[in-house]
């Protein structure tokens, strides 16, 4: 039989600790025994135990139970999931309905059934994996529901260009190496990362999405790492981070480019370690999860520049899959634009549209700064604007959006396009740098370079 389990003994007499200690040892893979319960915070602020055996008294001559009760509590503090059972020489029934109230698991009166000792220990166990399988589910499942509202089609695409992805997503998914997804804002990232987690061997376990360019510093320790009930003012319960919710499972840091440098060195230590500490705990939590991370960032540029890790780049670019823009896959333009067209039909209840020839030939000649989400967009708006049975360029609004697109179409000359992004960016963001930086995908002193080259004021 494979000994399961950590059992902590705290009682103030040292026979009753030897006792108890050699009852379990064959069945426990770990007993620890403590005579003085000051030392409680100590030792279980260090490391979990799964069942504490916590004797209700402790001075000689009082048998209110109190002290134990309070001991349990100060446990419960560090791990609400314990499983207290308690024991006692006095067979007090009001004892006992006040301990199981307080959060007891299971209560042993003195002198005891050897064999009923251990059932009930090993009984109290079961008891806690149960408990933290139902929280841990509990957690997956509100992923998993996220999901199942969210609309994930496949990836549609039968140019050479993104042959070579699928081929690359293909070699990927089955292992566990890191991958790092590269690409513009609307190129699909997350529909490359949701496929890489479908044909892997964790397909059955969570996928958890976090975009990280979301989380400020101050909420990313709390966010992925997770967090013990007091760790701060607002901290009522034991919260899991995303890391620990995804373990077993695929872990999505979507635009890790935008991590600071010390969420960037928190997020290595955890990677080189598998393991987690929860804010406010100074016990550590193992995790397994099969790691991918996109960004429309170059972190090569950033590593030069000093913004990016080069440690953690190494670790999270096992495979790299560089996903490219929808103007350098055109031949695609009339799968998407079909697709989206059927889901917005059927969206709408619109009858099935017939489309111009002139209309594909035009989208396929437009550049697509926002790619597969602004065609999709373009798409949505005409089958809604449609007054016929066909989708004509009016519908598609073809001049509006050549007229209003960020690349000069008519001129392949790469700076002046670069440019007039910058330009467009600038007075998009109304003169706010940082924010003109975050929307062309790069770094503000890389923007503030390429304004000096180019003369813009």
């Amino acid at each position: 039989m494979k000994k399961q389990g950590k059992v902590l003994v705290v009682d103030d007499n040292k026979e009753i600790l030897i006792a108890v200690e050699m009852l379990l040892f064959p069945y426990f893979e770990k007993i620890v025994t403590l005579k003085n319960p000051n030392a409680l915070n100590s030792i279980i602020s260090k490391e979990l135990f799964d069942v504490v055996i916590l004797d209700m008294n402790f001075k000689a001559g009082i048998s209110t139970g109190n002290e134990g009760i309070y001991w349990m509590n100060e446990i419960l503090k560090y791990d609400s999931e314990a499983a207290i059972v308690f024991i006692t020489a006095y067979g007090d029934m009001e004892l006992v309905v006040k301990a199981m109230r307080e959060g007891a698991t299971d209560f042993i009166q003195k002198p005891w059934d050897d064999e009923k000792f251990i059932t009930t220990i090993q009984n109290a166990l079961k008891i806690r994996s149960s408990h933290k399988e139902i929280n841990n589910l509990r957690e997956k499942q509100k992923h998993l529901i996220g999901d199942i509202f969210s609309q994930f089609p496949d990836i549609i695409g039968m140019s050479k260009a993104m042959e070579e992805v699928f081929k690359t997503v293909n070699k990927v998914a089955k292992t566990d190496a890191n991958v790092l997804i590269l690409g513009e804002n609307g190129t699909g990232k997350e529909l490359i990362a949701r496929e890489i987690h479908r044909k892997s061997n964790r397909a059955d376990e969570v996928f958890v999405h976090v975009d990280v360019s979301t989380l400020p510093d101050t909420l990313f320790e709390s966010e992925l790492f997770g967090y013990i009930k007091g760790a701060f003012t607002d901290a009522k319960t034991d919260k899991p981070g995303r890391v620990e919710i995804a373990s077993g499972g695929t872990l999505f840091l979507d635009e890790i480019g935008n991590l600071s440098l010390s969420s960037q060195s928190k997020l290595l230590t955890v990677l080189q370690n598998r393991e987690i500490n929860r804010l406010g705990a100074n016990y550590k939590i193992p995790i397994d999860i099969r790691l991918v991370c996109a960004t429309n960032k170059s972190l090569q540029e950033m590593v030069i520049e000093g913004s990016f890790r080069e440690d953690l780049l190494y670790r999270i670019n096992t495979i790299q899959i560089n996903l490219p823009p929808l103007r350098d896959r055109t031949e695609d333009i009339p799968l998407l634009v079909d697709f989206f067209k059927k889901k917005y039909e059927k969206k709408y209840d619109k009858s099935p549209y017939i489309i111009e020839k002139s209309v594909i030939q035009k989208l396929q000649e437009y550049k697509w700064p926002g790619n597969i989400r602004e065609l999709q967009h373009t798409t949505e708006k005409a089958v809604i604007m449609s007054e016929n049975d066909q989708l004509t360029e009016k519908d598609f609004e073809i001049n509006q959006i050549f007229k209003s697109g960020f690349i000069k179409t008519e001129s392949l000359d790469l700076s002046e396009n670069e440019k007039q992004l910058i330009l467009k960016a600038i007075e998009k963001s109304k003169g706010n740098y940082t924010i003109a930086a975050k929307e062309l995908g790069v770094s503000r002193k890389t923007l503030y370079n390429k304004i000096k080259k180019y003369g813009i004021e």
